[in-house]
């Protein structure tokens, strides 16, 4: 039992050397994504930590394999939408992407996992509808 729970301590250590990126790139406000102030306080609550280059990396985000997971997340959640390069998409790609936003605020987004210790990114009714009838989408 001792052997095996050494093993594990050395794994972990070892593990401590494998860090994750955590830089922000720089952010140009002049393509960032533009809305009220209501919905951008919302925004930066709930989706930027993720969907832009200003993460706020939480102390967890500095032990692998929490790291891992969150940079995976990170990475992840910008390829599919940056808020802070919104002006950089074509007209056709914002129109997608205000589809998602619309789809996904009710359905999945925030993560439930990035939920469990961001409490204040949990979003109100009033909140998630505030912010589809921000995106103009209208359900078919």
């Amino acid at each position: 039992m001792k052997r095996t729970l050494l093993i594990f301590l050395i794994i972990f250590i070892v593990m401590q050397f494998i860090q994750t990126d955590k830089t922000n790139p720089k952010v140009d406000k002049n393509i960032e994504i533009k809305a009220s102030e209501e919905v951008m306080k919302i925004f930066k609550t709930a989706c930027y930590d993720c969907h832009s280059n200003e993460t706020v990396y939480p102390w967890y985000s500095n032990i692998a394999p929490f790291s891992w997971v969150v940079s995976n997340h990170i990475n992840e959640g910008r390829k599919a939408l940056n808020f802070s390069t919104w002006e950089n998409y074509s007209d056709e790609e914002k129109k997608e992407h205000l589809k998602d936003i619309y789809r996904t605020v009710y359905a999945s987004m925030p993560l439930q996992s990035y939920l469990w210790i961001h409490d204040d990114a949990i979003l109100t009714k009033e909140q998630r509808t505030l912010i589809r009838d921000w995106t103009g989408v209208r359900p078919k």
